[in-house]
């Protein structure tokens, strides 16, 4: 059994930054790929950044590239997602995804991921 819990979230200004966290237990391991996932009200959940173990790849939405940076500490089985320069349209609930088979191309797809963290949420004001 794997459990990931999210923290971080918090309400900023536009411009402001947040690092956001997701501490894994259970069976996870550094063989895992990783990921972030947002919803905005009304809206799909989306992929916002993903590691992927397989390929050792980092990958990232359109909308955060060069704003945000994902990265592991596999020691503390925890995942960060530092996000710099936010604007409203980053609010959401922010959801971390593990799994330890995900293709590279699928990255952003939900179904690719079996375990999911609660969420926490993340406001932007402007």
């Amino acid at each position: 059994q794997v459990q990931l819990v999210e923290s971080g979230g918090d309400s900023v200004q536009a411009g402001g930054s947040l690092t956001l966290s997701c501490t894994g237990s259970g069976y996870i391991n550094s063989e895992y790929s990783m990921a972030w996932f947002r919803q905005a009200p009304g809206k799909e959940r989306e992929g916002v950044a993903a590691m992927v173990s397989d390929d050792g790849s980092t990958n990232y939405a359109a909308s955060v590239k060069g704003r945000f940076t994902i990265s592991k500490d596999n020691a503390k089985n925890t995942l960060y997602l530092q996000m710099n320069s936010l604007k409203p349209e980053d609010t959401g609930m922010y959801y971390c995804a593990a799994d330890r088979y995900v293709w590279r191309g699928r990255w952003s797809q939900e179904d690719e991921y079996t375990y999911w963290g609660q969420g926490t949420q993340v406001t932007v004001s402007s």
